[in-house]
């Protein structure tokens, strides 16, 4: 796997280590399967497109492809392989990308129409000493329009000689025209724990040693990239100078002890503030970045979660000892609805805080909503608490005012609100101003109101002059077949006419529908826009809607209910 040359210098780790064949692949085991049997069987396609997140292996497959397909052997005589032999001229050019007939071209920097008619050129050629020419093209989505439909002709119908490998981060940029004339692979990302054992024998290779713990830290901040990774592990070895720790791992990345971000999270649980704001203080004066703290809060309540949900988690092979011992008491005492809510605070205070001019103020301001949302009831216990004492409240209970409650006192809120509400009679439904036109039971020549109307209109599917009814006019008197109105602004100018017209043939009588220039009635939209207006002003008004703003600065009613419903949690 190693790269031998090393006559120019020092290689970094991800070149030196860049997999040679399939068989030095990791995590993709499926394409390494698909690709290996379409050469065996010599089913190979014309065209491949490979996708997947940063340092994955896309190049690098594409070059092993490459290979595998212009290899003649040690001997010279060999075919295409599974298995290059890493020795033959060709082989070893491609290797060292060099070869002619092997073109890699960068869509990044080559985004034109005039890059690829220099590439459709080209490929009128055979080619000079390989088997195939290939063409490779990197960040293949970064290509103009015209670039890709200047590519579509050819790369439907190539000569036999030419195989397209496409490389993409960003698989949904590229067209589907282009997509559909390709053999789509989409590599993985790496496992945590395989990456570790590459780390692993990446660092015993080159006699460093290193912890188990640091391993689990690179291979986590890799994040499923082997490239990323090896490019950390490059970093820790320059930095540790011979034997790798998880103190200088974590130092390098800027990241908290795991065990840290433990008591952090069990301090802000347990509702001890001052603890959580001075603990949080020690890792910011140890160079910690506050967002990388908020993250790992964030990666912590996810962990206890998912052990929250099944159990048996902390016993898979990889998980380290704290975790599994603290994670698993953890996640006993703390119940579903603080993990979740936990969730939603600690992924908005993320955002605030990478906005945020001073990102430690706005960490800490996280924590703190976090201490007193844990001494919070449920939702599911307020509505309870709330049907309990309404079940038991004596009838004709005297109304009593009760003091606004104060944000610091949580707990109390629910019994002072939930008793305003008992008191509070129950709210009755609005009756909507325009009944649906399923609702009408009276025939159509029995139209008693201006809304049977409009109802008639939208049951004849009538949409657009519905929309002028109901937005455009302003009644000034009606009675069975006269309609007198004022129009709107936008009401159409022979609305009155058709508006009379259809009346008449539906109802089997005359209407006569006239214009007047007297200021009318508010339409039928403004009057359902006041009430809906009345019915947000009144639920501004409710004590519980008062309580939960003195507990949630900057809540707002976005919707009201007709009735309060304490039969769910």
């Amino acid at each position: 796997m190693s790269d031998s040359s090393n006559s120019t210098g020092y290689r970094v780790l991800a070149r030196k280590y860049r997999p040679r064949g399939f068989d030095e692949l990791i995590g993709q085991e499926a394409l390494v399967r698909t690709l290996s049997n379409a050469i065996a069987t010599n089913r190979i396609a014309h065209a491949f497109v490979l996708t997947g997140v940063r340092g994955v292996g896309k190049t690098t497959t594409a070059r092993i492809i490459a290979r595998a397909l212009n290899c003649i052997g040690p001997d010279g005589s060999g075919g295409p392989t599974v298995e290059p032999c890493g020795v033959c001229q060709n082989c070893q050019s491609i290797a060292e990308d060099r070869h002619v007939d092997v073109i890699e071209m960068d869509a990044a920097s080559r985004t034109g129409i005039d890059d690829i008619r220099e590439l459709i050129e080209g490929v009128r050629y055979k080619p000079v000493s390989a088997r195939y020419k290939v063409y490779i093209i990197d960040e293949v989505h970064m290509l103009s329009r015209q670039a890709f439909n200047g590519l579509l002709k050819t790369l439907e119908e190539p000569p036999d000689h030419v195989i397209f490998v496409f490389a993409t981060t960003e698989i949904r940029k590229v067209p589907v025209t282009v997509l559909s004339r390709c053999q789509r692979f989409d590599l993985r990302r790496i496992e945590r724990d395989q990456l570790a054992d590459h780390f692993r024998m990446v660092a015993g290779k080159e006699t460093v040693t290193i912890d188990d713990e640091a391993v689990e830290i690179i291979a986590r901040a890799a994040d499923g990239s082997v490239r990323d990774g090896l490019s950390l592990l490059d970093q820790a070895i320059a930095l540790s100078g011979g034997g790798i720790t998880a103190a200088q791992v974590r130092d390098m990345l800027g990241l908290a002890d795991r065990g840290a971000i433990f008591d952090l999270f069990d301090a802000t649980m347990s509702g001890n503030i001052a603890t959580a704001l001075e603990r949080f203080r020690g890792m910011y004066r140890d160079g910690v970045d506050p967002i990388v703290v908020l993250q790992d809060l964030l990666d912590l309540t996810h962990w206890l979660t998912r052990v929250k949900i099944a159990p048996d988690l902390v016993n898979e092979p990889g998980v380290p000892e704290e975790e599994r011992v603290r994670g698993a008491k953890m996640s006993q005492s703390l119940t579903m609805p603080t993990l979740t809510r936990c969730w939603q605070m600690l992924l908005k205070g993320l955002g605030e805080a990478q906005v945020a001019p001073t990102p430690l103020a706005a960490a800490e301001m996280v924590l703190v909503r976090l201490v007193f949302a844990t001494e919070l009831p449920p939702p599911g216990d307020l509505v309870k608490r709330l049907r309990d004492e309404r079940n038991q409240s004596p009838a004709g209970l005297a109304t009593t005012t009760q003091p606004n409650p104060s944000p610091m006192q949580p707990s109390s809120v629910g019994t002072n609100t939930s008793a305003a509400v008992e008191r509070e009679p129950e709210p009755q439904p609005y009756p909507d101003p325009i009944p649906h036109a399923q609702e009408i039971s009276q025939p159509v020549h029995a139209l008693r109101s201006f809304e049977d109307v409009v109802a008639l209109f939208e049951e004849k599917r009538e949409g657009i002059l519905t929309t002028h009814l109901r937005q455009d006019f302003h009644l000034v008197h009606f009675a069975s077949g006269h309609i007198e109105f004022r129009p709107g602004a936008r009401a159409p100018r022979d609305l009155a006419n058709r508006v009379g017209n259809l009346l008449s043939e539906w109802t089997e009588n005359r209407w006569i529908v006239s214009v007047s220039d007297v200021e009318g009635e508010a339409t039928l939209a403004e009057k359902a826009q006041a009430v809906e207006e009345r019915r947000f002003a009144e639920a501004e008004q409710h004590p519980l809607v008062h309580a939960v703003k003195e507990i949630f600065p900057g809540a707002k009613v976005t919707r009201v209910n007709d009735r309060l419903t304490t039969d769910e949690s």
